[in-house]
């Protein structure tokens, strides 16, 4: 795994909170870092990695385990 610069854990969010808090993380990064982000869900599922490439920033992996909790590393666009 990539070295991660920052982690926010958006499980117990719903859309459209969890790409809120997503872009505001971002937005505190510099460019080139790299955000770890835990989501739960389909919504979120389809639109925060949808939309964080919409915005110029680059979807690295996206990881889903037993019980439902996806891992997605996103790298910060300038």
């Amino acid at each position: 795994m990539q070295d991660v610069t920052r982690e926010i854990d958006i499980t117990r969010d719903v859309c459209p909170m969890t790409f809120v808090r997503t872009r505001l993380a971002l937005d505190r990064m510099a460019p080139g870092e790299i955000l770890l982000v835990r989501l739960k869900g389909q919504e979120p599922l389809r639109n925060v990695p949808r939309t964080a490439t919409e915005q110029g920033h680059e979807v690295l992996s996206l990881e889903s385990d037993a019980d439902g909790i996806s891992l997605l590393l996103i790298r910060r666009g300038k």
